[in-house]
């Protein structure tokens, strides 16, 4: 289902109030969002916020890897 919906100029747009119902975001607490850039548009979906004390030592020192690993992967040209 389409849903036309407008974008203020700063960028920010409102969810209509069925869909955010349909799809359980923002009741009483705010809701987080992820906005994936794909070929065909933009894709919206939940995500969940986690408390960085939660996620193992493990799991960060991995995710730091990764992150080296693409920023050393990346080619910065110059004019």
């Amino acid at each position: 289902m389409a849903t036309a919906i407008q974008v203020s100029p700063r960028g920010t747009f409102t969810l209509p109030a069925g869909l955010r119902r349909r799809l359980k975001i923002g009741r009483k607490e705010h809701s987080v969002l992820l906005i994936e850039e794909r070929p065909d548009g933009l894709f919206l979906h939940p995500a969940v916020t986690v408390p960085l004390r939660n996620i193992p030592a493990k799991t960060i020192k991995k995710w730091v890897r990764d992150d080296e690993a693409d920023a050393a992967s990346v080619t910065v040209l110059k004019r």
